[in-house]
């Protein structure tokens, strides 16, 4: 019994989404036309369950690159409607579009001139008849077996809003750098940091001439202590690079190694990648080449830091 009342729960929300979306329209792009062109910020609210569907909506779009804030109706008329300034667009979401809260909060928005975007099931609605563009969820029936409980409704709403969060991401262009600034504490931010976020930089970089003598390129080497060192030419250029591994077997091969100069011991060019190289592209680089260290460069070969593997380590990115 209860396997059976899941799956017709399951099989009754996915048809709500699926409506929703055969129904799309030129509708849906004049509100995402609105939200594009907003100057100040997407005011979301709602009442009850289509109260928490806001909360989300606007969670989404604040961290997709959206300004966006969740107002509660009632709160707004006893006022909060001062959180509302020009240049904002406020969306609502009501599955019967007659909610008391919501119908007085548009009054005043009305008089505000504050565009409208409402989200109901029903067209006929006084709130679909106050907005500036309504998108119609057409929910007949709840998924609650007594028809009661908003979940059909709730779910059709979650999913047109995150279809609106993202529709209006990329008309704004918003690429994985700009999650990146905007998640800087989580898991998926820290995927999307980049190489010039990790780099050591300036004094930082291990860096010796073609002429240095292996001495110093020891000692430079172990100052820095990121076991490899660049070469390069007098503009900053990357000719090679010398790391612990080649300091071995020079050592083992040789029978007098000091007398050696950087030129003679580094490997031409060295693995090297851009400083808007994602973390996770730096660190399948260095597990696929089985080394520990990457030069990063710009324009013509102008290094600018080293990505360690330790670095990557230490924001957690395994």
């Amino acid at each position: 019994m209860s396997l059976e009342l899941a799956r017709e729960v399951l099989t009754t929300e996915a048809d709500a989404i699926l409506r929703v979306r055969d129904r799309l329209d030129a509708a849906f792009v004049r509100a995402v036309d609105l939200l594009v062109a907003c100057e100040g910020r997407v005011v979301c609210t709602g009442m009850g369950k289509s109260g928490i569907i806001c909360r989300k909506l606007a969670a989404t779009m604040a961290s997709t690159g959206t300004p966006a804030m969740f107002l509660h109706p009632a709160e707004a008329i006893h006022g909060d409607i001062g959180m509302v300034a020009p240049g904002d667009v406020v969306v609502c979401v009501s599955n019967s579009g007659e909610t008391d809260e919501l119908i007085r909060l548009v009054e005043y928005l009305k008089r505000l001139g504050t565009p409208l975007v409402a989200i109901t099931s029903n067209p006929s609605s006084t709130l679909a008849g106050h907005a500036d563009v309504h998108l119609n969820l057409a929910v007949d029936r709840e998924a609650c077996p007594h028809n009661l409980a908003p979940t059909a409704s709730t779910t059709a709403a979650l999913a047109l809003g995150d279809a609106l969060a993202m529709a209006v991401s990329v008309r704004k262009g918003f690429n994985p750098e700009d999650f990146a600034r905007l998640h800087p504490g989580g898991k998926l931010g820290k995927r999307l940091l980049t190489a010039r976020d990790l780099m050591h930089s300036g004094d930082d970089v291990p860096r010796v001439s073609p002429g240095t003598a292996m001495k110093d390129v020891i000692y430079e080497m172990s100052r820095k202590g990121l076991g490899i060192t660049t070469v390069q030419d007098e503009g900053g250029r990357l000719l090679g690079v010398i790391t612990d591994g080649d300091l071995r077997r020079l050592m083992e091969a040789d029978s007098d190694p000091l007398a050696r100069r950087a030129a003679e011991v580094m490997h031409p060019g060295g693995v090297t990648i851009a400083p808007k190289t994602l973390a996770t592209g730096a660190l399948r680089l260095l597990e696929t080449r089985r080394i520990t260290s990457l030069v990063v460069t710009e324009g013509d070969d102008r290094v600018v830091g080293i990505v360690h593997l330790h670095d990557l380590w230490g924001v957690g990115l395994f």
